[in-house]
């Protein structure tokens, strides 16, 4: 017969009541920390926490709720609509009270831009207060305009020292509510806390798992069994975390081929291969691209390869394109060329493209394949930046040769 157990996870019966008794976030949450130090000025602003899974997003929003005597909603984007919210809105009758209210939304990156637009509506006029949370980079996923009126705060993973204390208190209570006597020592839990990989609520979901296994005493060989050491410090229902992205990024930018695998591994370690893909597709042509222009359609197929084949085997050839990409020489110089020349067109530059390049007149247009050496001199970029260089090439083996070739069929030699 299955024993009645609470009817809430432990990690939520265990939720800390105020920010002295949250673990991790010291930058945030210590006595010095800004949120901490914003909330007790008084000072409750819409706020956008990032972070990884299990890092105390949601119960810092429960804390300032609390703190500012605010009633909280609390919705979860994957599964709730803007309608959702409404609705709770106009189902109380002391919006305008002293306290207010505070929607607290989760994972608000899977709200598509309309429905973050909409939310401006409602802290535009003071009428509630937001804190959304997320697993993605907010400033790529959040509408810029939402974002603006947002103070955004980052969580990161909990390190092992900080999470055992959480564990801790967490097998005395189940101690407490199970009537028996439990024992794990300091280094067990500082293991397990290893184990969590930053995640609070996992490492306490391991530890419940273990309590109820164990006989008398929990050691590293309890709980062994419950998790792979591969788990990764990332949301798994999300995208993997962006510090991940980031440090495989850098590797590669910095060629470092053992770097590059590691990272791939950690990250595939979490199930998510099309974030590997798109970061390593970005990375071709960030920084690689004109040293070695295959590096694109080479990553390309080995990213469409990985999605045929799947785990295990896709880590192969994501494993070679790493290791391609880490190898092969670097140049930025395309990206810099379109970023600059997006700088100008951001500045409202360039807004009258030359009559003789209009469609379908070509009034003047010269064209370049009835002349010697397919190029002929003319005008194609608008008078306001028609003397911009955007591109210059790269010092490198690609790179230079094709500046040779153009440099000698426009006879600038």
């Amino acid at each position: 017969m299955v024993k009645n157990m609470r009817n809430r996870s432990l990690a939520d019966a265990v939720r800390p009541q105020s920010f002295d008794e949250m673990v991790g976030q010291r930058h945030l949450l210590g006595s010095h920390g800004a949120l901490r130090r914003l909330i007790d000025a008084g000072r409750v602003t819409n706020m956008i926490f990032s972070g990884p899974a299990g890092t105390g997003k949601t119960t810092a929003a429960e804390i300032v709720a609390k703190h500012a005597e605010m009633k909280i909603y609390r919705f979860n984007a994957t599964t709730a609509t803007l309608s959702d919210v409404k609705s709770a809105l106009k189902s109380t009758s002391d919006i305008f009270g002293a306290g207010g209210i505070l929607i607290y939304l989760d994972e608000i990156q899977y709200f598509n831009k309309k429905q973050q637009q909409s939310l401006l509506e409602y802290i535009e006029d003071g009428r509630v207060t937001l804190i959304a949370s997320t697993t993605e980079n907010p400033y790529y996923s959040i509408y810029s305009a939402l974002l603006s009126r947002c103070s955004v705060f980052e969580f990161k993973p909990v390190e092992p020292r900080d999470l055992a204390p959480a564990l801790r208190r967490a097998l005395d209570f189940l101690c407490a509510e199970e009537g028996r006597t439990v024992t794990a020592s300091d280094d067990t839990l500082m293991k397990l806390a290893s184990f969590a990989a930053g995640d609070v609520r996992h490492g306490i979901t391991l530890l419940e798992n273990a309590f109820y296994i164990a006989e008398e005493e929990i050691t590293p060989e309890t709980f062994a069994a419950l998790s792979s050491a591969s788990y990764g410090s990332f949301d798994r229902d999300g995208d993997v975390h962006y510090d991940l992205l980031s440090a495989l990024q850098k590797s590669i930018r910095g060629s470092d081929p053992d770097a590059a695998v590691f990272y791939v591994a950690r990250l595939l370690a979490g199930g998510d291969i099309l974030s590997v893909c798109r970061r390593l597709l970005v990375i071709a042509s960030e920084d690689i691209g004109a040293a070695y222009p295959m590096a694109a359609a080479i990553t390309y197929s080995c990213c469409e390869a990985a999605k045929q084949l799947g785990m295990p085997e896709a880590q192969i050839p994501l494993g070679n394109a790493a290791v391609m990409l880490a190898t092969a020489p670097k140049s930025n110089t395309a990206c810099v060329a379109v970023e600059t020349a997006m700088a100008d067109v951001e500045a409202g530059l360039g807004q009258t493209v030359p009559h003789h390049l209009h469609a379908p007149l070509f009034d003047g247009y010269k064209y370049p394949h009835d002349f010697p050496n397919r190029w002929v001199e003319q005008q194609y970029l608008p008078d306001d930046v028609k003397d911009k260089k955007y591109y210059r090439f790269g010092d490198n083996k690609t790179e230079r040769a094709a500046e040779a070739y153009w440099d000698a069929i426009k006879k600038k030699t």
